[in-house]
């Protein structure tokens, strides 16, 4: 279902990515409208799946999540089978933050947070016991520039 979205729309959108926990007048207040028109969209716009899941982002150096790895993985299994037990190792990974399925030469690349290199090598060994990879690239991540889940309405 497509829905179309005017400038009002998306003045919500940007309010609700920067605080999605401020109030439903405070929001209103910076659109320029009421209270009643802006739950209506918004109410619309989560039917639609235009708005999904509402989270707190937290602080992972803070929690003790120090390091912050790309793994980049080429394989040379494409069959269902493989896929589905890949798939499952990683949605059973909570240290798997993001997973991507690229064209090119390499396969797939994750973004995995732990506690540190140690912390990575469990994770590493855990996964290459369930599937059956090629070839694995670890990246540390030396300093995290920008990191942002906003998309620019």
């Amino acid at each position: 279902m497509a829905v179309r979205l005017d400038d009002l729309d998306r003045k919500i959108l940007s309010e609700l990515q920067r605080d999605a926990a401020q109030s439903l007048d405070d929001i209103a207040t910076k659109v320029g409208s009421s209270k009643t028109p802006v739950w209506n969209r918004i109410k619309k716009m989560r039917e639609a799946k235009i708005i999904g899941q509402q989270t707190v982002v937290l602080d992972a150096e803070a929690l003790g999540f120090e390091a912050c790895f790309f793994v980049l993985i080429r394989t040379s299994e494409h069959e269902g089978e493989w896929q589905q037990a890949f798939l499952k190792a990683l949605l059973e990974r909570p240290e798997v933050q993001e997973a991507h399925r690229l064209a090119g030469e390499i396969d797939y690349i994750l973004k995995v947070r732990v506690k540190n290199a140690r912390a990575y090598d469990v994770f590493y060994q855990a996964l290459i016991s369930e599937v059956r990879i090629y070839n694995v690239t670890a990246l540390l991540s030396m300093e995290e520039i920008k990191s942002t889940t906003m998309l620019p309405l």
